[in-house]
């Protein structure tokens, strides 16, 4: 398995995949705006319900700089759409069941815990320019305060 790692500066691979609700999104749909791709390991998790209500909360100040904001795990559409529903979430949440978006931008690696060896997402958020390129990157992201660093980027732009 070849681990694809992405720079700043690299084009953003492309991507068509289903979101909560089955219809199909692309990178390419939203070419002009800044989009933050942002991956996490599973629907209704505590540091993930975090993470995507802190996105949630920020997604007005993220429009106001031409900015979407679009989760993604290998959860499949029912989780995404029970995780949405009983968190009032505002944001797309793709559904890579297959891993072949997780693969693309490398976020699909041997983890570790409590001795046990396993593939999994990698908490890791990309920052994409309206051109598809690739602004900003953050790997083994930590919960706590992700989404205001995120936003801040994204000003910075």
């Amino acid at each position: 398995m070849v681990i694809n790692m992405l720079e700043n500066g690299s084009p953003a691979p492309a991507f068509t995949v289903p979101n909560e609700n089955g219809a199909e999104i692309s990178l390419s749909d939203y070419a002009g705006k800044n989009v933050v791709l942002y991956f996490y390991p599973k629907d209704s998790t505590p540091g993930c319900t975090t993470e995507a209500i802190d996105f949630t909360g920020l997604k007005s100040e993220f429009e106001k700089c031409n900015t979407v904001v679009i989760g993604v795990s290998k959860d499949s559409q029912k989780r995404h759409q029970n995780f949405i529903a009983k968190n009032d979430l505002n944001i797309p949440l793709l559904s890579d069941e297959d891993g072949t978006l997780c693969e693309a931008y490398g976020v699909w690696v041997e983890k570790k815990n409590y001795g046990r060896t396993y593939m999994g997402i990698e908490r890791s958020t990309f920052l994409i320019d309206g051109k598809g390129i690739i602004q900003q990157i953050w790997r083994k992201v930590r919960v706590k305060g992700h989404a205001d660093a995120v936003l801040a980027a994204v000003q910075a732009l």
